[in-house]
């Protein structure tokens, strides 16, 4: 091989780069000494290796979780455990700049209260988007309980798109679930208040103020709520709880549990007990059973009354209408839950031992022949539970939530109190395992088990304590969501996994071969509004547009640069800048960090994004790519340059750091030459294959001619500075070019490895 050829082989292996690498064999370990070194046993391996992914693998299922008080939404993959991504909703979240450029704080804003910008939000309820009762992976919903709010993520990329605010309630802990097509979102309202934004005092609390169950509906075809055709169902000043949309025969029904449905108000300031124990006295509180397309019927037909702009169908109007219904629950229930067939309706009550299974069949029975026990104070129906139940079980201590096995009639309820998940039969009304968690299980889920046809397989426990389940990191533990097989007749603990973002409420898990997520955005692209940006950017035609009290920079980034690398603005200016990202291969993001301007974009391939502020003071401000994307990253910079009012330039040449020669440039030039032979191997061999067939490859090729295009631009601009005897700016366009060419080679070499590890053919 020639010197030079040698040369810019070696150059390239110390970029990390090179055609193939060496590795030595540790000398083996026998696993019967790891056993004995850690003190594991044969159970403990056995739960290992169902949950351990090999290197490179991909897990089954994609869980989303909620992440409590963090305002976020956390993804992880089963059974790694692994996490791999917290989802920004309603608090900012600056690894992928959601917060920080427009684009993203236009969404953010949307969830302002009465004009004031709120950065807190409380997950609790994921839901994603279902096509004939199965989920089809396209979006997912997620409330806010401390500020009534409901937020839709594209699953197409796993950014929140849109955020409503629910004009009526002041919390919603009961959300987000969603129709079995996706054509309503409900959440229900949690404490009671006026609907009007106007001070009742608590003394007028039964007779002004409110609960609710919000029917959200959404436009599929838009990818967003539709308020104006959404509608509230009022209910009475009872808490209500979690809901569930009716499946198959029930399809067309929801159903809401309460709790302090006593209407107690508390006072300790008062010398009155406080609500915990007023809200406990009665043996059984309601579940509200609502006609919500019979509902949404007469919202269509004019019947709902407007109150702060909103439908609302008022419980005088849902009562005359037939489409509001109460039945007695166990007391201080927590869940609603629909079983597959839609036949039955599980709840189980905190502060009871049982878990009472209804059956649609009997409520509709008792609603058709109007066969009721009484009234509530409010003139809604009420289904004695006798005429309701199909069985009742005594599960254990402090029952919560249920879900459901692929296996006909089997559900799983977490037991708060016990610390424990029950596996039983609904059908039969019978335990058939019990299994010990860590500590006190609120949530609980099962693999796609909220749709019509749940997988089983595995179940996650979402636990509110850790205690002494890891190491000892302050007063404040992490979460812990456990992993548990279900697969068998008895269930069995296999992974603890510490979450130390928020309190993680429920989740919901999807087979992960039915998400369909973007590996890029087309060029110039605003992600949160899915249209072409405005703002968008070629490469060749950056501009800086100033004019008298703004700046404004139309620029790109692309491995190594920012274009451009300086910006000039005076005191006072208005400072907007869109970038657009070049790149077009998987992952290679970029982002963009300003000095002491609270600025930070994640610029994935193909996006635009927006920074906006006021140059408020004089000074320099140095700006970088926070995205390790190449082996110049760090050189990935540029300055921003504030000036005071009505500063002159002095005249004066550029610096020169280093001094360059002929020789120099000369060298440099056989160093590219070499490269571009490499270069031209890999593509041959690329060429020779059926790259075409490989999503992830076609990207790769198309950035790395992008880069070659680039590269002979430098070439041409080096070789010209050449010709003029410029042997400084020859050298370092000479240079430059060699930088777009190890960036071909870098992506050249990665279509290569990955055609060589996925069994690309060659083309005969």
């Amino acid at each position: 091989m020639k010197t030079n050829a040698k040369r810019a082989l070696s150059l390239l292996a110390g970029l990390g780069l090179g055609l193939t690498i060496t590795t030595s064999a540790n000398s083996a370990t026998s696993l019967d000494q790891v056993m004995k070194d850690r003190g594991l046993t044969q159970k403990d391996l056995l739960a290992a290796a169902k949950t351990y992914t090999p290197t490179g693998g991909r897990d089954e299922y994609i869980v989303f979780s909620s992440g409590g008080q963090s305002g976020q939404v956390i993804v992880y993959g089963i059974p790694s455990m692994r996490i791999l991504k917290y989802i920004g909703v309603f608090t900012p979240e600056p690894w992928q700049g959601y917060g920080f450029d427009e684009e993203s704080k236009s969404v953010l804003r949307q969830g302002n209260i009465h004009g004031k910008e709120i950065n807190f939000g409380d997950t609790h309820h994921p839901a994603i988007s279902e096509t004939n009762g199965e989920y089809d992976g396209r979006w997912l919903f997620i409330n806010d309980k401390a500020n009534p709010r409901v937020a839709v993520i594209d699953l197409h990329d796993f950014e929140t798109k849109q955020i409503v605010v629910n004009p009526l309630f002041k919390s919603q802990h009961g959300g987000a679930f969603v129709s079995e097509n996706t054509d309503y979102v409900i959440t229900a309202a949690q404490y009671a208040t006026p609907f009007e934004n106007k001070f009742v005092p608590l003394e007028e609390f039964n007779e002004k103020y409110r609960g609710g169950m919000t029917y959200w509906k959404f436009d599929k075809k838009a990818g967003r709520i539709d308020e104006k055709n959404s509608f509230t169902v009022m209910a009475p000043p009872y808490s209500q709880d979690l809901s569930d949309f009716g499946k198959g025969p029930s399809d067309g029904w929801s159903f809401t549990n309460s709790f302090c449905s006593e209407r107690y108000v508390g006072g300790i300031e008062k010398g009155r007990p406080p609500y915990e124990a007023g809200c406990s006295a009665k043996d059984t509180d309601f579940m509200h059973m609502v006609n919500w397309k019979k509902a949404a019927e007469l919202v269509a037909a004019g019947k709902a009354t407007k109150i702060n702009g909103a439908n609302v169908l008022t419980i005088e109007t849902a009562v005359k209408e037939g489409v509001l219904f109460l039945v007695p629950e166990p007391k201080s229930p927590h869940g609603a839950d629909v079983t597959p067939d839609g036949k039955y309706i599980v709840v189980s009550g905190k502060l009871d031992s049982h878990t009472t299974v209804y059956s649609f069949d009997k409520l509709m029975d008792a609603v058709k022949n109007k066969k009721f026990e009484g009234k509530d104070p409010y003139g809604i129906p009420i289904i004695a539970l006798k005429d309701a139940v199909h069985k009742q079980l005594e599960l254990g201590l402090g029952p919560l939530h249920t879900q459901f096995d692929s296996k006909s009639c089997v559900a799983y309820t977490s037991l708060y109190v016990d610390s424990m998940v029950g596996k039983w039969n609904y059908c039969e009304g019978k335990i058939l395992d019990k299994i010990s968690i860590h500590y006190n299980i609120g949530h609980l889920m099962t693999m796609e088990g909220d749709s019509k046809s749940p997988d089983g397989k595995y179940l996650v426990s979402l636990n509110k304590l850790a205690i002494d389940r890891f190491n000892p990191v302050g007063p404040l533990h992490p979460q812990n969501h456990q992993l548990i097989d279900i697969s068998g007749d008895k269930m069995s603990l296999l992974y603890d996994m510490p979450l130390p973002l928020g309190e993680p409420h429920y989740a919901v898990a999807i087979k992960a071969d039915k998400l369909k997520p973007h590996n890029r955005y087309k060029s110039g692209w605003n992600s949160r509004t899915d249209t072409r940006s405005p703002f968008k950017t070629r490469a060749g035609r950056e501009k800086t547009v100033t004019t008298p009290g703004k700046v404004e920079v139309f620029g790109t980034t692309i491995r190594s640069h920012i274009t451009p690398e300086t910006i000039e603005a005076e005191v006072g200016d208005e400072v907007i800048i869109h970038l657009t990202n070049l790149e077009r291969a998987e992952d290679e993001v970029h982002g963009f960090a300003l000095y002491g301007q609270n600025v930070q974009l994640s610029l994935e391939p193909g996006k635009t994004a927006t920074a906006r502020f006021i140059a408020e003071r004089e000074g320099v401000f140095p700006y970088y790519c926070t995205e390790f994307c190449s082996a110049l990253h760090l050189e990935m910079q540029g300055y921003l340059l504030v000036k005071p009012k009505g500063y002159k330039a002095k005249a004066g040449a550029a610096q020169v750091g280093v001094s360059y020669t002929q020789a120099d440039y000369d060298k440099q030039v056989k160093t590219n030459v070499a490269t571009q032979a490499v270069i031209d191997g890999v593509v041959a061999f690329i060429t020779s294959h059926n790259y075409q067939d490989f999503k992830t490859v076609v990207a790769l090729v198309e950035d790395a001619t992008d880069q070659l295009g680039f590269a002979e631009e430098a070439k041409k601009k080096s070789e010209a500075a050449a010709a003029k005897g410029d042997y400084q700016n020859a050298m370092l366009w000479a240079n430059q070019w060699w930088q777009y060419q190890v960036k071909t080679a870098d992506l050249g070499l990665r279509a290569k490895t990955y055609l060589e590890q996925n069994g690309a053919k060659k083309v005969k």
